[in-house]
């Protein structure tokens, strides 16, 4: 059930796939040596596969467990001995974030980090008591990028945002990875962000970062939101029509844009993700109302710190990595809207 990928930071992780045990359900990285001296993390599977137990945890390359929320840092950041972190740069002006892979391109699993959770581990969404799937909706199968989260960012369900007039939805802000390379979950990739979709979520602003895999093949041709569009004719249309239905088979209603569904540009995109930036730091200081976000970390400092072993203590209490359950026949269904 274990499969062995080299991830863009440069490390061998442990990964496992949510969706099938199945060898030929893999999803298989290119074996490319990477020369950059970074951060780099594992992950652990724990419970069983396709079932509500399934958790993949994060771990350092030296064995302690973290949040991948609260943890690892949002920049990605060099490691070198001889000289303190900072920002990774690519040029003068690319600055390049971590980005932690919940969904791979083309897979249905609606895999999240569980922000209600202790060390935040990436879990399989319920929905009425089932697993929760996204539907196919015609021509789109799955999700259509590597989908995730920029870590320590948190859109603030208190904060009313003064372009879309809606306030956070409560998570991490989301990043779709429009690259040609195809991720795993758990994995940790350095982006370089495009720009930005703000999408309205029953009520909720729920912002979309564009960005690409510094390490995909097409990352030196993607350098703005213009680029994706004359490179990838026709994928922004397909983000914005993807995020507009995928929850109408469901039962629920089409989601809204701000801007008119118009994408907004790496500056701007920039200034969103500096602002959930700050709420994150609010609410890890508790300057903010947290409800029911689960702060514990073992890296950042915070009033929310706890030791590593009172963390590997979290991880042990879960279930053992066991076989998958088989997928639901549903998944493979194709809906026409």
């Amino acid at each position: 059930m274990r499969a062995l990928v080299r991830s863009s930071l440069g490390n061998v992780v442990k990964c496992f796939s949510p969706q099938s045990a199945t060898p030929s359900r893999f999803v298989r990285q290119p074996a490319v040596l990477y020369s950059r001296k970074m951060l780099h993390y594992e992950t652990e599977a724990r419970g069983q596969p396709n079932s509500q137990s399934y958790r993949i945890y994060f771990k350092t390359s030296d064995g302690k467990y973290i949040s991948p929320f609260h943890d690892i840092p949002l920049h990605a950041v060099e490691k070198d001995s001889d000289v303190p972190p900072k920002k990774m740069k690519k040029g003068e002006n690319e600055v390049l974030f971590n980005m932690v892979v919940e969904v791979p391109r083309w897979s249905n699993a609606k895999m999240e980090i569980a922000t209600k959770e202790v060390l935040n581990p990436i879990k399989q969404d319920m929905k009425k008591g089932a697993m929760r799937y996204v539907a196919n909706v015609f021509p789109h199968k799955g999700y259509i990028w590597n989908y995730g989260a920029l870590p320590q960012t948190w859109e603030d369900p208190e904060h009313t945002d003064k372009d879309t007039k809606c306030c956070g939805d409560n998570d991490p802000i989301d990043v779709c990875d429009v690259g040609s390379l195809v991720c795993v979950p758990g994995q940790v990739i350095q982006v370089k962000v495009l720009g930005v979709l703000a999408m309205i979520d029953e009520g909720e602003t729920d912002w979309k970062v564009i960005a690409v895999n510094a390490d995909d093949p097409d990352a030196q041709n993607l350098n703005s939101i213009d680029d994706v569009r004359k490179q990838k004719p026709g994928h922004l249309e397909a983000t914005v029509d993807w995020f507009r239905k995928y929850k109408v088979p469901d039962g629920k209603p089409e989601n809204q844009f701000a801007f008119k569904g118009q994408f907004k540009d790496k500056d701007f995109a920039m200034e969103v993700i500096k602002s959930t930036h700050e709420h994150w730091k609010a609410l890890m200081q508790k300057s903010t109302n947290s409800g029911e976000i689960e702060c514990k970390n073992t890296v950042c400092e915070s009033p929310f710190t706890c030791s590593s072993e009172d963390a590997r203590k979290v991880v042990e209490s879960a279930p053992a990595l066991s076989n998958a359950l088989p997928l639901s026949p549903g998944v493979d269904k194709w809906h026409f809207l």
